[in-house]
């Protein structure tokens, strides 16, 4: 897809999960339209080569469920961008694949914690330098699976439903103060994190999708990037879909 020449000339961003798929592909055309990143990611190898290819101004290897590791990587990379203006939180795992009654504990509990408490250790850590400069741009990345729920995907589906919830309520109190936030409901797409699935719920997931196949990272990246930007000026505490049609509110 066509890049939008300088739309973030001057502005910097924060990717989480930003060593692959959505993240990485977001952070790409966030320098590719201006601006400069930093990627945040749990695996120092894979940010080291996504960093030259997005070509990254800095990177943060870190687990977004340590509330203290975020706080002290917010701090770095508001130095190393000399501001905060964007945050895209991307980072997410999807968790054992299985009925709620056989679901391992220690899965649930390392979802939610990356998934929605990373989510919220994030912003919680970003907005104020948001608020500082009177400006900011907040994409939260949820799913389809938090309006619609998937089956065997009970914790991924509720973590993503608590996004929802989270970034209605962060929108609600930054509106009026030059920061929005919004999330985004993809349906399923095509990234490393399907590895992470057995081939029989990607094939439930696609068979869900109107359009009859996976949407590509670039359509997604595309609104996050809208999202992202000043363009995205009177929408907030929203959310924003790329499902093929699956979603129907």
């Amino acid at each position: 897809m066509s890049a939008y020449q300088g739309r973030f000339a001057g502005r910097t961003a924060v990717v989480t999960g930003g060593a692959s798929g959505l993240g990485k592909a977001s952070a790409a055309r966030i320098v590719a339209e201006g601006g400069k990143v930093v990627l945040w990611d749990l695996n120092p190898d894979a940010l080291k080569a996504a960093a030259e290819d997005v070509g990254a101004t800095h990177v943060v290897a870190l687990d977004v469920s340590d509330a203290d590791a975020v706080a002290a990587a917010a701090e770095e990379s508001n130095k190393a961008l000399g501001r905060i203006d964007i945050l895209v939180a991307s980072a997410g795992i999807t968790g054992a694949t299985t009925p709620v009654h056989e679901f391992p504990i220690d899965s649930w509990k390392r979802v939610v914690d990356i998934n929605l408490n990373g989510v919220f250790y994030c912003s919680r850590a970003i907005v104020p330098y948001m608020l500082a400069n009177s400006y900011g741009r907040i994409v939260n990345v949820a799913s389809v699976a938090g309006k619609e729920g998937n089956p065997n995907a009970s914790a991924y589906s509720a973590s993503k439903a608590g996004v929802i919830g989270f970034t209605k309520s962060l929108g609600k109190e930054l509106a009026g103060k030059g920061v929005i936030a919004n999330s985004l409901t993809p349906a399923t797409f095509e990234s490393p994190i399907l590895a992470q699935l057995p081939q029989s719920q990607v094939d439930y997931m696609r068979s869900k999708i109107p359009m009859g196949r996976l949407g590509e990272v670039d359509e997604s990246a595309a609104m996050v990037c809208f999202m992202a930007s000043e363009e995205c000026s009177f929408t907030t505490a929203s959310t924003f879909d790329t499902s093929g049609g699956r979603t129907t509110y």
